[in-house]
Protein backbone atom coordinates (compact mmCIF):
# COMPACT_ATOMS: atom_id res chain seq x y z
CA UNK A 1 0.00 0.00 0.00
CA UNK A 2 1.48 3.00 -0.71
CA UNK A 3 1.31 6.00 1.86
CA UNK A 4 1.14 9.37 1.76
CA UNK A 5 1.59 12.73 3.20
CA UNK A 6 0.07 16.19 3.38
CA UNK A 7 2.55 19.21 2.47
CA UNK A 8 0.85 21.83 4.34
CA UNK A 9 3.65 21.79 6.71
CA UNK A 10 6.28 23.25 3.95
CA UNK A 11 4.43 26.59 3.85
CA UNK A 12 4.71 27.42 7.13
CA UNK A 13 6.63 30.94 7.35
CA UNK A 14 6.68 31.55 3.85
CA UNK A 15 5.28 34.39 2.18
CA UNK A 16 2.29 34.89 0.25
CA UNK A 17 2.35 33.55 -3.79
CA UNK A 18 4.76 31.08 -2.46
CA UNK A 19 4.75 27.51 -4.66
CA UNK A 20 4.61 24.61 -3.09
CA UNK A 21 2.25 21.49 -3.82
CA UNK A 22 0.08 20.84 -1.39
CA UNK A 23 -1.93 17.94 -2.08
CA UNK A 24 -1.25 14.16 -2.09
CA UNK A 25 2.29 13.12 -2.20
CA UNK A 26 3.50 9.93 -2.95
CA UNK A 27 6.67 9.14 -0.33
CA UNK A 28 8.70 7.56 -3.37
CA UNK A 29 8.59 11.03 -5.92
CA UNK A 30 9.91 9.21 -8.69
CA UNK A 31 6.42 7.51 -9.46
CA UNK A 32 4.52 10.60 -9.43
CA UNK A 33 3.24 10.72 -12.97
CA UNK A 34 4.82 13.17 -15.40
CA UNK A 35 2.09 15.86 -16.07
CA UNK A 36 1.08 16.29 -19.50
CA UNK A 37 0.18 19.55 -21.51
CA UNK A 38 -2.22 19.66 -24.63
CA UNK A 39 -2.59 23.12 -26.50
CA UNK A 40 -6.04 23.10 -28.70
CA UNK A 41 -6.07 26.40 -30.85
CA UNK A 42 -9.03 26.84 -32.81
CA UNK A 43 -11.53 29.52 -34.59
CA UNK A 44 -14.91 28.66 -36.33
CA UNK A 45 -13.11 27.27 -39.15
CA UNK A 46 -10.02 25.27 -38.21
CA UNK A 47 -8.72 23.77 -35.14
CA UNK A 48 -5.30 22.42 -34.16
CA UNK A 49 -4.45 19.95 -31.28
CA UNK A 50 -0.97 19.16 -29.89
CA UNK A 51 0.96 18.43 -26.77
CA UNK A 52 3.53 20.82 -25.33
CA UNK A 53 6.87 20.27 -23.44
CA UNK A 54 7.49 23.28 -21.21
CA UNK A 55 9.76 24.93 -23.77
CA UNK A 56 7.04 25.22 -25.93
CA UNK A 57 4.89 27.05 -23.06
CA UNK A 58 7.76 29.31 -22.95
CA UNK A 59 6.75 30.05 -26.12
CA UNK A 60 3.63 31.01 -26.12
CA UNK A 61 2.74 34.75 -26.72
CA UNK A 62 -0.65 36.11 -25.83
CA UNK A 63 -0.92 38.47 -28.57
CA UNK A 64 -1.38 36.30 -30.93
CA UNK A 65 -4.61 35.31 -29.74
CA UNK A 66 -6.79 38.05 -30.69
CA UNK A 67 -9.97 38.03 -32.81
CA UNK A 68 -11.28 34.99 -33.32
CA UNK A 69 -8.42 32.79 -32.97
CA UNK A 70 -8.96 31.32 -29.17
CA UNK A 71 -6.56 29.05 -26.99
CA UNK A 72 -7.50 26.11 -24.91
CA UNK A 73 -4.58 24.80 -22.76
CA UNK A 74 -5.25 21.59 -20.34
CA UNK A 75 -2.86 20.25 -18.02
CA UNK A 76 -2.63 16.98 -16.09
CA UNK A 77 -1.01 16.94 -12.86
CA UNK A 78 -0.18 19.94 -11.05
CA UNK A 79 2.68 18.60 -8.72
CA UNK A 80 5.35 20.25 -10.92
CA UNK A 81 6.11 23.39 -9.79
CA UNK A 82 8.44 24.72 -12.29
CA UNK A 83 5.78 24.18 -15.03
CA UNK A 84 2.94 25.54 -13.16
CA UNK A 85 5.28 28.48 -12.55
CA UNK A 86 6.14 28.73 -16.54
CA UNK A 87 2.70 28.76 -17.73
CA UNK A 88 2.29 31.86 -14.95
CA UNK A 89 4.88 33.40 -16.27
CA UNK A 90 3.67 33.16 -20.13
CA UNK A 91 0.41 34.08 -19.47
CA UNK A 92 1.00 36.93 -16.75
CA UNK A 93 -0.67 35.07 -14.06
CA UNK A 94 -0.77 36.46 -10.00
CA UNK A 95 1.49 34.10 -8.08
CA UNK A 96 -1.65 33.97 -5.48
CA UNK A 97 -3.21 32.43 -8.48
CA UNK A 98 -0.53 30.21 -8.59
CA UNK A 99 -0.08 29.14 -5.44
CA UNK A 100 -4.35 27.97 -5.25
CA UNK A 101 -3.60 26.21 -8.24
CA UNK A 102 -0.80 24.04 -6.72
CA UNK A 103 -3.00 23.89 -3.24
CA UNK A 104 -5.25 20.69 -4.41
CA UNK A 105 -7.17 20.93 -0.91
CA UNK A 106 -9.43 23.98 -1.31
CA UNK A 107 -13.27 24.92 -1.49
CA UNK A 108 -14.55 26.26 -4.73
CA UNK A 109 -13.50 29.87 -5.25
CA UNK A 110 -13.45 32.81 -7.84
CA UNK A 111 -11.08 36.21 -8.16
CA UNK A 112 -11.72 38.28 -10.66
CA UNK A 113 -8.99 40.18 -12.50
CA UNK A 114 -8.25 42.79 -14.68
CA UNK A 115 -7.13 40.05 -17.55
CA UNK A 116 -8.96 37.05 -16.56
CA UNK A 117 -11.11 35.62 -13.78
CA UNK A 118 -9.54 32.36 -11.77
CA UNK A 119 -12.02 29.85 -10.52
CA UNK A 120 -11.69 26.41 -8.71
CA UNK A 121 -13.95 23.69 -8.36
CA UNK A 122 -14.01 20.16 -7.49
CA UNK A 123 -15.18 16.82 -9.35
CA UNK A 124 -16.32 13.32 -8.33
CA UNK A 125 -15.75 10.03 -8.61
CA UNK A 126 -17.89 7.59 -6.37
CA UNK A 127 -17.61 3.84 -6.02
CA UNK A 128 -20.25 1.78 -5.59
CA UNK A 129 -18.46 -1.08 -4.50
CA UNK A 130 -16.90 0.43 -1.42
CA UNK A 131 -19.67 3.61 -0.75
CA UNK A 132 -16.68 5.96 -1.15
CA UNK A 133 -16.04 8.89 -2.85
CA UNK A 134 -13.14 10.38 -4.66
CA UNK A 135 -12.32 14.19 -5.95
CA UNK A 136 -10.01 16.48 -7.54
CA UNK A 137 -9.37 19.63 -7.81
CA UNK A 138 -10.15 21.69 -11.42
CA UNK A 139 -8.55 24.92 -11.60
CA UNK A 140 -9.77 27.22 -14.47
CA UNK A 141 -8.37 30.76 -15.71
CA UNK A 142 -10.47 32.42 -18.26
CA UNK A 143 -9.11 35.31 -20.52
CA UNK A 144 -9.97 37.50 -23.05
CA UNK A 145 -8.97 34.70 -25.95
CA UNK A 146 -7.51 32.14 -24.13
CA UNK A 147 -8.69 29.83 -21.66
CA UNK A 148 -6.05 27.30 -19.29
CA UNK A 149 -7.93 24.35 -17.08
CA UNK A 150 -5.28 22.44 -14.52
CA UNK A 151 -6.52 18.43 -13.40
CA UNK A 152 -4.51 16.70 -10.77
CA UNK A 153 -4.91 13.95 -13.11
CA UNK A 154 -6.09 12.57 -16.24
CA UNK A 155 -10.29 11.43 -15.72
CA UNK A 156 -11.99 12.18 -19.25
CA UNK A 157 -14.37 14.38 -17.69
CA UNK A 158 -13.64 16.83 -20.17
CA UNK A 159 -13.25 14.98 -23.15
CA UNK A 160 -16.91 14.94 -24.00
CA UNK A 161 -16.33 18.85 -24.84
CA UNK A 162 -12.88 17.73 -26.81
CA UNK A 163 -15.04 15.53 -29.29
CA UNK A 164 -17.86 18.54 -30.03
CA UNK A 165 -14.49 21.06 -30.68
CA UNK A 166 -13.11 18.44 -33.06
CA UNK A 167 -16.38 18.48 -34.95
CA UNK A 168 -15.68 20.33 -38.31
CA UNK A 169 -18.45 23.55 -38.07
CA UNK A 170 -19.10 22.81 -34.37
CA UNK A 171 -21.38 25.80 -32.51
CA UNK A 172 -19.17 25.79 -30.30
CA UNK A 173 -16.04 27.15 -32.21
CA UNK A 174 -17.65 30.43 -32.96
CA UNK A 175 -18.92 31.43 -29.42
CA UNK A 176 -15.41 31.90 -27.83
CA UNK A 177 -13.51 30.77 -24.72
CA UNK A 178 -16.50 32.06 -22.41
CA UNK A 179 -18.91 29.30 -23.71
CA UNK A 180 -16.03 26.60 -24.03
CA UNK A 181 -15.42 27.86 -19.90
CA UNK A 182 -19.01 27.45 -19.80
CA UNK A 183 -19.46 24.04 -21.46
CA UNK A 184 -16.49 22.75 -19.17
CA UNK A 185 -18.50 24.17 -15.56
CA UNK A 186 -21.61 21.93 -17.26
CA UNK A 187 -19.39 18.63 -17.61
CA UNK A 188 -18.75 18.98 -13.79
CA UNK A 189 -22.00 19.50 -13.07
CA UNK A 190 -23.55 17.09 -15.17
CA UNK A 191 -20.53 14.40 -13.04
CA UNK A 192 -22.30 15.44 -9.84
CA UNK A 193 -25.73 14.17 -10.67
CA UNK A 194 -23.68 11.05 -11.92
CA UNK A 195 -22.82 10.68 -8.08
CA UNK A 196 -25.74 11.36 -6.95
CA UNK A 197 -28.33 9.08 -8.93
CA UNK A 198 -25.30 6.71 -8.03
CA UNK A 199 -25.29 7.82 -4.13
CA UNK A 200 -29.52 7.57 -4.41
CA UNK A 201 -29.79 3.93 -5.46
CA UNK A 202 -27.63 2.71 -2.74
CA UNK A 203 -29.67 4.74 -0.16
CA UNK A 204 -32.80 3.42 -1.41
CA UNK A 205 -31.11 0.04 -1.20
CA UNK A 206 -30.43 0.32 2.12
CA UNK A 207 -33.24 1.13 3.31
CA UNK A 208 -34.99 -1.68 2.16
CA UNK A 209 -32.37 -3.68 4.29
CA UNK A 210 -32.93 -1.87 7.08
CA UNK A 211 -36.59 -2.53 7.46
CA UNK A 212 -35.98 -6.06 7.44
CA UNK A 213 -33.18 -7.32 10.22
CA UNK A 214 -30.36 -4.15 10.32
CA UNK A 215 -26.68 -5.49 11.13
CA UNK A 216 -23.31 -3.12 11.88
CA UNK A 217 -22.72 -3.58 8.31
CA UNK A 218 -25.96 -1.54 7.42
CA UNK A 219 -24.60 1.08 10.00
CA UNK A 220 -21.40 1.11 8.38
CA UNK A 221 -22.88 1.74 4.56
CA UNK A 222 -25.35 4.77 6.93
CA UNK A 223 -21.98 5.99 7.93
CA UNK A 224 -20.41 6.01 4.60
CA UNK A 225 -22.95 7.46 2.51
CA UNK A 226 -23.67 10.45 5.03
CA UNK A 227 -19.85 11.20 4.54
CA UNK A 228 -20.47 11.04 0.61
CA UNK A 229 -22.85 13.49 0.96
CA UNK A 230 -21.39 15.75 3.65
CA UNK A 231 -18.14 15.80 0.70
CA UNK A 232 -20.40 16.96 -1.83
CA UNK A 233 -22.06 19.26 -0.02
CA UNK A 234 -18.39 21.05 0.56
CA UNK A 235 -17.85 20.98 -2.85
CA UNK A 236 -21.05 22.00 -4.67
CA UNK A 237 -22.88 24.58 -2.04
CA UNK A 238 -19.66 26.82 -2.64
CA UNK A 239 -20.16 26.57 -6.12
CA UNK A 240 -23.08 27.64 -6.33
CA UNK A 241 -21.70 31.27 -5.22
CA UNK A 242 -18.47 31.26 -7.43
CA UNK A 243 -21.58 30.68 -10.83
CA UNK A 244 -23.36 33.41 -8.85
CA UNK A 245 -20.62 35.43 -9.30
CA UNK A 246 -19.66 34.51 -13.32
CA UNK A 247 -23.44 35.47 -13.65
CA UNK A 248 -22.94 39.29 -12.20
CA UNK A 249 -20.34 39.27 -15.33
CA UNK A 250 -18.48 42.68 -13.80
CA UNK A 251 -15.79 42.36 -15.93
CA UNK A 252 -17.28 41.17 -18.78
CA UNK A 253 -15.53 38.09 -19.20
CA UNK A 254 -18.85 36.40 -20.74
CA UNK A 255 -21.02 37.78 -23.60
CA UNK A 256 -24.61 38.21 -23.19
CA UNK A 257 -25.26 34.67 -24.77
CA UNK A 258 -23.64 32.82 -22.61
CA UNK A 259 -25.43 34.45 -19.70
CA UNK A 260 -28.82 31.62 -20.32
CA UNK A 261 -26.72 29.15 -20.45
CA UNK A 262 -24.53 29.93 -16.92
CA UNK A 263 -27.84 30.57 -15.34
CA UNK A 264 -29.10 27.31 -16.68
CA UNK A 265 -25.85 25.61 -14.55
CA UNK A 266 -26.58 27.42 -11.69
CA UNK A 267 -30.02 26.12 -11.95
CA UNK A 268 -28.40 22.70 -11.83
CA UNK A 269 -26.33 23.34 -8.86
CA UNK A 270 -29.65 24.35 -6.75
CA UNK A 271 -31.39 21.68 -7.59
CA UNK A 272 -28.23 19.09 -7.02
CA UNK A 273 -28.30 20.57 -3.48
CA UNK A 274 -32.28 20.10 -2.78
CA UNK A 275 -31.98 16.12 -3.87
CA UNK A 276 -28.82 16.06 -1.87
CA UNK A 277 -30.38 17.31 1.17
CA UNK A 278 -33.10 14.95 0.64
CA UNK A 279 -30.61 11.95 0.59
CA UNK A 280 -29.05 13.85 3.89
CA UNK A 281 -32.50 13.42 5.42
CA UNK A 282 -33.26 10.29 4.70
CA UNK A 283 -29.30 8.94 5.78
CA UNK A 284 -31.35 10.37 9.27
CA UNK A 285 -33.87 8.68 8.86
CA UNK A 286 -32.16 5.61 8.22
CA UNK A 287 -29.98 6.16 11.21
CA UNK A 288 -33.72 6.79 13.20
CA UNK A 289 -34.67 3.55 11.97
CA UNK A 290 -31.67 1.52 12.52
CA UNK A 291 -31.84 2.76 16.12
CA UNK A 292 -35.55 2.05 16.46
CA UNK A 293 -35.00 -1.64 15.13
CA UNK A 294 -31.94 -2.53 17.62
CA UNK A 295 -34.03 -1.70 20.71
CA UNK A 296 -36.82 -3.61 19.16
CA UNK A 297 -34.96 -6.31 18.96
CA UNK A 298 -33.48 -5.96 22.46
CA UNK A 299 -36.48 -5.54 23.90
CA UNK A 300 -38.17 -8.88 22.35
CA UNK A 301 -35.00 -10.70 23.51
CA UNK A 302 -35.69 -9.34 26.82
CA UNK A 303 -39.04 -10.32 27.04
CA UNK A 304 -37.95 -13.96 25.86
CA UNK A 305 -36.09 -14.34 28.57
CA UNK A 306 -38.19 -12.83 31.31
CA UNK A 307 -40.94 -15.53 30.19
CA UNK A 308 -38.23 -17.98 30.48
CA UNK A 309 -37.60 -16.91 33.83
CA UNK A 310 -41.12 -16.67 34.73
CA UNK A 311 -41.89 -20.12 33.74
CA UNK A 312 -39.27 -21.38 36.07
CA UNK A 313 -40.41 -19.36 38.87
CA UNK A 314 -42.94 -21.53 40.18
CA UNK A 315 -41.00 -24.73 39.61
CA UNK A 316 -38.83 -22.89 41.94
CA UNK A 317 -41.08 -22.09 44.23
CA UNK A 318 -42.55 -25.85 44.67
CA UNK A 319 -39.18 -27.21 44.41
CA UNK A 320 -37.89 -24.65 47.38
CA UNK A 321 -41.04 -25.52 49.41
CA UNK A 322 -40.82 -29.15 49.12
CA UNK A 323 -37.11 -28.85 49.77
CA UNK A 324 -37.70 -27.22 53.34
CA UNK A 325 -36.65 -29.70 56.47
CA UNK A 326 -39.94 -30.35 58.20
CA UNK A 327 -40.98 -33.92 59.18
CA UNK A 328 -44.63 -33.28 58.27
CA UNK A 329 -44.74 -32.06 54.60
CA UNK A 330 -47.50 -32.53 52.46
CA UNK A 331 -47.50 -35.77 50.11
CA UNK A 332 -44.00 -36.74 51.88
CA UNK A 333 -45.41 -40.17 52.70
CA UNK A 334 -47.08 -40.48 50.20
CA UNK A 335 -46.05 -42.78 47.54
CA UNK A 336 -46.51 -40.73 44.25
CA UNK A 337 -45.82 -37.72 46.34
CA UNK A 338 -42.77 -36.87 43.53
CA UNK A 339 -45.56 -36.84 39.92
CA UNK A 340 -47.99 -34.86 42.02
CA UNK A 341 -45.41 -31.90 42.65
CA UNK A 342 -43.95 -32.34 38.82
CA UNK A 343 -47.98 -32.60 37.84
CA UNK A 344 -48.39 -29.13 39.60
CA UNK A 345 -45.23 -27.50 38.67
CA UNK A 346 -46.12 -28.52 34.73
CA UNK A 347 -49.59 -27.03 34.88
CA UNK A 348 -48.59 -23.76 36.41
CA UNK A 349 -46.28 -23.52 33.69
CA UNK A 350 -49.08 -24.23 30.79
CA UNK A 351 -51.23 -22.10 32.45
CA UNK A 352 -48.78 -19.54 32.45
CA UNK A 353 -47.87 -20.05 28.63
CA UNK A 354 -51.57 -20.15 28.12
CA UNK A 355 -51.55 -16.83 29.62
CA UNK A 356 -49.14 -14.99 27.53
CA UNK A 357 -50.23 -16.67 24.66
CA UNK A 358 -53.54 -15.01 25.11
CA UNK A 359 -51.59 -11.60 25.50
CA UNK A 360 -49.72 -11.71 22.98
CA UNK A 361 -46.38 -12.17 24.78
CA UNK A 362 -44.79 -14.92 22.64
CA UNK A 363 -45.21 -13.62 19.43
CA UNK A 364 -43.17 -10.52 17.50
CA UNK A 365 -45.56 -8.41 17.90
CA UNK A 366 -45.86 -5.28 20.21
Amino acid sequence: MRKHKKSHNKKIGLPPGSLVYVGQVDTDAAKLVKPKVSLIEYDAADLSEKWLTIEDIASIKLDEYVGSKMLWLNIHGVHDVALIKQIGDSFRLHPLVLEDILNTEQRPKIDEFDDYVFLETRSFDYKKSSMAVSSEQISLVLGRNYLLTFQERSTGIFEPVRERLRTSRAHIRELGVDYLAYSLLDSIVDRYFNVLEDVGEDSEALEEVLLHKPTNMELHSIHQLKHVSIELRRAVWPLREVINNLIRNENNFFKPTTMPYLRDVYDHTVNFIESLESIRDSLSGMMDIYMASVSNRVNLEVRALTVVAMLFMPATLIAGIFGMNFHEMPWLAEKNGFWWAMGLMTTIALIMILIFWRRQWLTSKT
